[in-house]
């Protein structure tokens, strides 16, 4: 068993840490890149309202994940990773919570690891993470042939994954859960929360606002996005250097953009 800090705090990304989804800024770069129709560009838009009014129940975010095999059978992997690095920081980096850098800060003040456990895949979780200094990055992977997605989902960050995911790495780095912090705005990661001693609800979507509620959790309302990296070196002023670099655990497509251009498929017709 690798030796290490006995605690962690483990964050959702999307609307916990980013202001929106991390990845529906890139439905229009994989449109110019010819990856995805004009007209799923124009539902992304909507979905993503719909997302940020009401979430996504666990019925939803399944259909998603049989959606998003079919979206990105074929895409190059380069060329999926080369459009999510020209566009991270121009459209991703000024969404991030004042709140959430500083909470952050607190956690490795305290000696605790920072671990990102997001449903959205690994070329947008990665850099993000790299980028706030996390010690591992938990996220959906791709099954790759020849440099093209083959369509499989080889690891849905999602549900009882995410929280089976944290437990693994709990047991892989020594941390005690009971001492553990989890963070997340949706019902579908109740299993994470549930599994550390310390779940808080962020930005919380009806379900999870109630069901933190009725079991005595905190619930925090993060509202100042700013510029992460102007964000990150004010933090690194204040706190000691990240430990570790990041530890990809997962490589692979945005299941939220997929999930984004699903669902607002679903609620709209077609043009």
């Amino acid at each position: 068993m690798a030796t290490g800090p006995r605690s962690a705090a483990f964050f959702d990304l999307d609307k916990t840490i980013i202001a929106r989804s991390s990845t529906f800024a890139f439905s229009r770069p994989f449109y110019a890149g010819g990856l995805i129709t004009r007209s799923a560009v124009l539902r992304s838009a909507y979905a993503h309202f719909v997302y940020l009014v009401g979430g996504a129940d666990h019925d939803q975010m399944e259909r998603m994940r049989a959606y998003l095999s079919d979206l990105v059978t074929g895409w190059d992997v380069q060329q999926v990773r080369d459009i999510v690095a020209e566009t991270l920081e121009e459209l991703i980096q000024p969404l991030v919570y004042r709140e959430a850098t500083a909470l952050i800060a607190t956690h490795r003040a305290a000696g605790r690891d920072v671990v990102i456990v997001s449903s959205s895949g690994a070329e947008v979780v990665e850099p993000i993470g790299a980028m706030l200094g996390a010690d591992h990055v938990v996220a959906t992977r791709m099954g790759v042939e020849d440099g093209r997605y083959s369509g499989e989902i080889v690891y849905y960050a999602y549900g009882e994954n995410k929280a089976e995911a944290v437990r693994a790495l709990a047991a892989d780095r020594g941390y005690d859960l009971t001492e553990c912090y989890a963070y997340s705005d949706s019902i579908t990661d109740l299993p994470m929360l549930a599994a550390v001693g310390h779940p808080t609800a962020v930005n919380p979507d009806r379900a999870l606002r109630k069901e933190a509620s009725s079991r005595g959790w905190p619930a925090l309302d993060f509202t100042q996005p700013v510029r992460l990296r102007s964000r990150v070196v004010e933090q690194v002023q204040r706190v000691p250097a990240p430990g570790p670099p990041v530890m990809a655990v997962a490589l692979g497509a945005s299941a939220a953009t997929a999930g984004l251009i699903w669902y607002a498929t679903r609620r709209r017709p077609a043009s």
